[in-house]
């Protein structure tokens, strides 16, 4: 599902439970938010998914919500670049804020 930073901000009260920032390849970088046990993509108007050229830049375009934790969550392409078999690997996720409970 998507959200523009609009429809966010029309959101009442809204809380982001998890603010995840991927990281892709090319130094670019998309959020994905969990709200209300549901997972969003943060997009323009158009549609189009939202690339940021640094963690800091979704932090500071998601400074004026609530968010209750954020992670950098970073895919591994290890095996392949070894010439192993392609394997199902989680992501590295490091935890950059978390508020306390």
């Amino acid at each position: 599902m998507r959200i523009t930073l609009d429809e966010l901000r029309r959101k009442q009260s809204a809380v982001i439970d998890l603010l995840e920032i991927l990281s892709l390849e090319g130094q670019h970088y998309m959020a994905r938010l969990a709200m209300d046990d549901r997972l969003f993509l943060l997009s323009d108007n158009n549609g189009t998914t939202s690339l940021f050229q640094s963690a800091w830049q979704i932090q500071d375009t998601l400074a004026s919500f609530n968010v209750r934790e954020t992670q950098i969550v970073h895919p591994s392409a290890y095996h392949e670049m070894v010439g192993m078999e392609p394997a199902e690997i989680e992501p590295l996720r490091i935890r950059v804020q978390r508020q306390k409970t």
